[in-house]
């Protein structure tokens, strides 16, 4: 019989999976490897909240083994070439368009990105979340220019209610490529497989693998019925 080679999988782009997801890949991959929670430093005075949680909190037993390997740290301000990347993503009308469909059609994807349940605060105004969902589904804001320098700007003054739509809906664009450079980072520096159980996240980086032209596996977990979001 001939034994197959081990391979590494790095799970993407949450810092958490489900049960059922672990279990996939505990069964199929000889370690899977988490990173720390993403939080971005935007400007000086702004950026997004992180989390202390890890998937080892609940399976000590899995670190130990070393099954289990987390600790990669992304977060704080994006480097210049992190920049780079996300604006050639943003640049990529089929990047787009992939993005804005997951807002659409997948509700998963959806709730990653915004917190819709009750209301939704825009800039200083709370929305209720359908109508906040309306405005940020705008067909046109699949195709408007967008860049990591304009979300800065945005996020340093939102002046009108249209304006914190821009950069809310900015923000979401920058949050998902900032973790997809991340992968990448991570997988080619450690010889990992990125694995994901979200398919839009999955359409994404296969995109943009497809149009670097590179050598890089990306596989994707179908979640069981009932799968919860992270």
């Amino acid at each position: 019989m001939i034994s197959l080679p081990v391979r590494y999988a790095l799970f993407y782009p949450f810092h958490l999976c489900a049960p059922d997801t672990l279990e996939y890949l505990l069964a199929h991959y000889g370690s899977i490897h988490f990173r720390d929670y993403m939080a971005l430093r935007l400007t000086p005075f702004m950026g997004t909240t992180a989390y202390q949680d890890r998937m080892g909190d609940t399976h000590p037993d899995l670190v130990k083994s070393g099954r289990l390997v987390q600790g990669y740290p992304v977060s704080g301000p994006l480097d210049g070439a992190a920049i780079a990347e996300i604006d050639r993503d943003f640049a990529d009308p089929q990047w787009r368009q992939l993005f804005h469909a997951g807002l659409q059609e997948d509700r998963r994807f959806q709730r990653g990105l915004f917190d819709l349940t009750h209301a939704m605060r825009i800039g200083s105004t709370l929305v209720p979340g359908p109508a906040a969902l309306l405005r940020l589904l705008e067909p046109q804001r699949a195709a408007e220019s967008c860049t990591v320098a304009l979300v800065q700007q945005w996020a340093r003054s939102s002046s009108t209610l249209e304006d914190a739509y821009q950069f809310e809906y900015g923000l979401a664009l920058l949050k998902t490529a900032a973790a997809q450079v991340y992968t990448f980072r991570l997988a080619r520096a450690h010889g990992l497989v990125p694995v994901t159980d979200s398919r839009t996240h999955y359409r994404l980086l296969s995109h943009t693998i497809a149009r670097k032209g590179i050598d890089l596996p990306n596989e994707y977990v179908a979640p069981s019925q009932g799968h919860p979001s992270l």
